[in-house]
């Protein structure tokens, strides 16, 4: 059924698109009599708006919220009250049937699971799209979302503020000018989980009742079913294989953006992961990736490993013993020296203390950001979706190469990735993980 799904997909997209080109421009862009112009309001729908996504909107409070979606009106009790003209649904296929015409783009943070059926049919509508990070909760669904990105010529944006941070400029900036030489390794961490959710959990055997404002067959979307549970919602998914991508997709977005941007790292060609033991449905206590990627232009071959739940990089002899390493952060070692960055993107810190005093600190020459969500909103009015920088072109690649070490910690063994065919060459395991089943009702397939 997925297979034949998938041609019919690539058969119909094309069609779909030519039909539905003439509303991909959304009216305010267009102006003239009863139109409104691009200085003005972005009509937007938030669908997921009980947690960040009401941080969000906050963001975008400057436009016109016009909808709310979420399947928990008491978790998003906050958010409906402080926009009380928005219209107010909890299944996105309801809002976009009714009032799909009042909506330019939407804005949405749901679980990760449901971040490809909710992109996906936005993008068909005609909509600008900015998903909170990870882009999507598997690797074919990056490609599925960058691809019809391209192909519509819509606006989008993953969400990842440290991507328009003054931190990741200075690290491209310094790196290019050869502040620690040519780059051999990286290591990045964060605290999460444990600190945030719990991961390293049995499915739980009792099956409390549903609470009554919770629609919890919408939470469930495109994942199995499967009873309703605390465990779960609120804010608890992340740590499970059904909805969430555990710390790569909440954390290395964040701390691993660096490297993506700074050396254009592209796909590893491997992956490897030490765990704790890992139970059937839900992320390991903690893990060890590191991720090999290829020499590339000018660039020698990179490992870069990640650790999260407690699990530390060993700090390097050039780093004076008094300096002790942040909760969430990267670090690069060169030839010439060690940089050292705060987590989400954070300023760049060079060790050793002579490499720091001899450094001559280079001009600025990439463009700095209005703010990640104000260029989504700038660009979405201005239909340049080449002023979003963290675009589904630019993410979907990152997002997929961070899934393939998920392939490891899952299969508790090494990954030999091949990017351009989209496989693990050294097991075929991989393939019901790259590739997702979908329930009826919830599939990215037309």
């Amino acid at each position: 059924m997925q297979g034949l799904d998938r041609r019919r997909f690539l058969k119909t997209t094309s069609a779909a698109l030519a039909a539905a080109s003439v509303h991909i421009v959304p009216r305010h862009v267009l102006g003239g009599a009863g139109q409104t112009p691009p200085s003005e309001q972005l009509n937007i729908a938030g669908i997921g708006v009980g947690g960040q996504g009401a941080g969000d909107l906050r963001d975008m409070a400057s436009e016109n919220i016009v909808a709310l979606c979420d399947v928990d009106w008491k978790k998003a009790a906050g958010t409906i009250k402080t926009y009380p003209k928005a219209q107010k649904f909890k299944d996105y296929r309801v809002m976009f049937d009714k009032i799909a015409k009042e909506i330019d783009a939407v804005m949405i943070a749901t679980p990760d699971h449901m971040h490809a059926p909710i992109a996906v049919a936005a993008m068909h509508a005609g909509k600008h799209v900015y998903v909170e990070k990870p882009m999507a909760h598997s690797i074919e669904e990056c490609r599925v979302m960058a691809k019809l990105a391209k192909e519509t010529g819509l606006v989008t944006q993953m969400g990842n503020n440290g991507h328009a941070g003054e931190g990741l400029r200075q690290t491209k900036e310094w790196i290019d000018a050869g502040a620690i030489g040519h780059v051999k390794s990286i290591h990045c961490w964060s605290d999460r989980p444990g600190t945030f959710w719990k991961q390293d959990l049995d499915r739980p055997t009792d099956t409390p009742p549903v609470p009554l404002d919770l629609d919890w067959n919408l939470f469930l979307g495109a994942a199995p079913d499967r009873p309703y549970n605390p465990v779960y919602h609120p804010r608890a998914w992340r740590g499970w294989f059904d909805f969430g991508t555990g710390a790569l997709g909440d954390m290395a977005v964040h701390n691993m953006d660096p490297a993506f941007y700074a050396l254009d790292l592209g796909a590893p060609s491997a992956a490897e992961a030490k765990t704790s033991p890992l139970k059937k449905e839900s992320y390991p206590a903690w893990q060890i990736i590191t991720y090999e990627f290829p020499a590339k232009a000018n660039r020698p071959p990179v490992k870069l490993t990640w650790y999260d739940g407690g699990k530390m990089p060993p700090l390097p002899p050039e780093v004076a013993s008094t300096f002790k390493l942040a909760d969430n952060g990267i670090y690069f070692v060169g030839d010439k020296g060690i940089m050292v960055c705060g987590g989400w993107s954070g300023v760049p810190f060079l060790f050793p203390a002579k490499r720091r005093d001899e450094f001559q600190i280079p001009p600025k020459t990439i463009p700095r950001s209005i703010g990640h969500r104000q260029e989504w909103i700038a660009a979405c009015k201005e239909n340049r979706p080449d002023m979003a920088k963290a675009g589904f072109a630019y993410s979907g690649p990152f997002t997929e190469a961070l899934l393939v070490g998920n392939l490891s910690t899952r299969l508790q063994q090494r990954i030999e990735w091949d990017s351009a065919n989209m496989r693990a060459t050294n097991t075929s395991e991989a393939d019901a993980l790259i590739r997702k089943t979908y329930r009826k009702g919830f599939s990215i397939w037309v």
